[in-house]
């Protein structure tokens, strides 16, 4: 019933900056956690950034102090702002919920979106 949609991905020089959106769809209750992961060619998913619903958050050394995790509970929307873009963040980036409440007494485990491109160039 749900579905997660990421979406601003693109093409932006090394220095830049995009905003990705993750937006759950659906009969939702509630999303206690919302995640980015990434994935590039040939490379393991790799955790990227993790928000709960109420504001905690945890980030990949490596996008620490460089990317910012958000959320719109009202609108079941994570966001990551990503910003001194570097060319090893080139890869598919993915959102995920581990678990959403999607009536009184039931949940949905494990959801991920499609993913959106970021490349970076040099």
């Amino acid at each position: 019933q749900v579905q997660l949609v990421e979406s601003g991905g693109g093409l932006v020089q090394a220095g830049g900056s995009l905003r990705l959106s993750c937006a759950a769809s659906g009969s939702i209750f509630s999303i206690n956690v919302m995640g980015w992961y990434r994935q590039a060619p040939g490379k393991q998913r790799e955790l990227v950034a993790v928000i709960t619903s109420g504001g905690s958050t945890n980030y990949a050394d490596s996008v620490k102090g460089r990317f910012t995790i958000s959320r719109d509970n009202a609108k079941n929307t994570a966001y990551l702002e990503m910003n001194n873009l570097k060319p090893e963040d080139t890869a598919v980036y993915y959102c995920n919920a581990p678990s959403l409440r999607v009536s009184d007494s039931e949940w949905e485990y494990d959801l991920w979106g499609q993913g959106t491109q970021v490349t970076v160039s040099s």
